[in-house]
């Protein structure tokens, strides 16, 4: 069943509290994935772009905006998914790309990125200008982050009134964990303080109303906060719904607004199922699916490996240690330790920073290597057993490489999918 973004606040106020997983991925496996699980669920499929990743510069995928949605769209009509059940998002969208120029510098760079945003169709805007800029504090103040706010809003209006269609709604607040998670062991992490939410709705109500902007205010639908969920490079702190008791209160005096929980990553249904139920209908997850794609990659490549005398020894395995060893770059800033610690975390890490080398040249062609020498060839049950043993559906049969990564991909959006459809109703 469908629920759309404007309707969450409202069945959680009736009690019949209803969720939506925003897919935060460029992959086109992934995209594939949760566009043909909407289709076949007939759900809400939103589809969220970062500011580093998609921008009107290309960001690190090479994707402006536009490319972005025209990815998304060629996709879902091969794979029959209504334009009805797609929604665009863009994440955090601000200077962060531009932080270490001037203040006003990298904001004329936001407003450039907001507009192709809204130009190319995304309507879930998460507003997020609270990081300082050159020769400011690493994180800024309310009254600032508002001010810089309502500023990408005015440009977001602005672009949406031009283009035509639904207006925006939009996504306040920042108290997230690192992207992508955190670098070391973690313990605890303590959720939002009540005070600072409010505070944060209140700063931006008023800033924005004085800015002309009180109707763009009032399609304000969440506000991000720390729910006291995160992921380390090998650890996963889970929901613990006793912990959030007077945050739970800000959702009673601000009933306009619901949570938004980013790195959802790993926390499996339960836990999820518990936080749409407590507030945080909007459940963002990433890593962990690109995690889960990589999970069925090497288990192919292992599975070819045993099967078949000419394919060699894990050569995909192979060749994406050697891009990431010559390409450190999106990894040895976050990965500690031996040299035996750092090549298992290059690779299994959970906060999947190999998902960034799968776009090359050279990691495409192993892939693509790997699906040309399986397709068509029966696995063993015992082989399946061995290296994916949920996999056992695909045993004896002429294999089709794509649909295993796509069904991998799946288990993981199902717990979702079943945490966000709470009580069905």
């Amino acid at each position: 069943m469908q629920v759309h973004l404007n309707d969450l606040a409202r069945v959680r106020i009736e009690g019949h509290p209803r969720g939506v997983t925003s897919v935060c991925s460029a992959h086109p496996i992934v995209l594939r994935a949760a566009l043909r699980h909407g289709r076949q669920q007939a759900s809400t499929v939103l589809i969220e772009a970062t500011c580093n990743q998609v921008n009107h510069r290309g960001g690190y995928t090479g994707m402006t905006p536009s490319d972005f949605a025209s990815l998304v769209g060629k996709i879902a009509v091969e794979e029959g998914c209504p334009e009805k059940l797609i929604v665009l998002g863009g994440d955090h969208l601000g200077p962060n790309p531009w932080r270490d120029r001037p203040a006003e510098e990298a904001m004329a760079e936001a407003e450039k990125m907001v507009a192709a945003y809204v130009d190319a169709g995304f309507r879930k805007i998460h507003l997020d200008a609270s990081m300082g800029c050159k020769g400011e504090p690493v994180a800024l103040d309310d009254e600032t982050t508002a001010y810089r706010a309502a500023r990408l809003a005015a440009v977001a209006e602005a672009s949406a009134k031009k283009t035509g269609g639904a207006l925006p709604v939009y996504v306040i607040g920042t108290e997230v964990p690192p992207p992508g998670g955190a670098d070391h062991a973690l313990t605890t992490i303590e959720p939002t303080a009540a005070a600072a939410a409010l505070e944060t709705i209140e700063v931006h109500r008023r800033i924005f109303t004085e800015a002309g902007l009180g109707q763009a205010f009032g399609r304000a639908i969440g506000l991000v906060v720390q729910p006291g969920v995160e992921f380390g490079n090998q650890n996963v702190i889970l929901y613990d719904r006793s912990k959030i008791d007077a945050l739970k209160s800000v959702l009673t005096e601000e009933p306009q607004f619901v949570f938004e929980a980013h790195s959802t990553d790993y926390q499996g249904t339960r836990p999820l199922t518990a936080l749409v139920e407590d507030g945080f209908p909007i459940l963002k997850v990433g890593p962990e699916l690109t995690f889960v794609l990589r999970e069925a990659l090497y288990a192919l490549d292992a599975i070819a490996s045993d099967l078949l005398p000419d394919y060699g020894q894990r050569p995909l395995y192979a060749v994406m240690e050697a891009l990431m060893l010559d390409q450190p770059g999106n990894w040895s800033r976050h990965y500690h330790g031996t040299n035996a610690e750092m090549r298992w975390l290059r690779h299994y890490s959970l906060s999947d920073r190999i998902r960034y080398y799968w776009a090359s040249a050279e990691a495409q062609e192993a892939v693509r290597r790997l699906c040309e020498a399986l397709r068509g060839q029966a696995v063993p049950l015992p082989l399946l057993w061995q290296h994916m043993p949920a996999a056992q559906d695909f045993a004896d049969a002429p294999l089709d490489p794509e649909q295993v990564l796509i069904w991998r991909v799946t288990k993981s959006l199902a717990d979702y999918h079943a945490a966000c459809g709470v009580g069905k109703n």
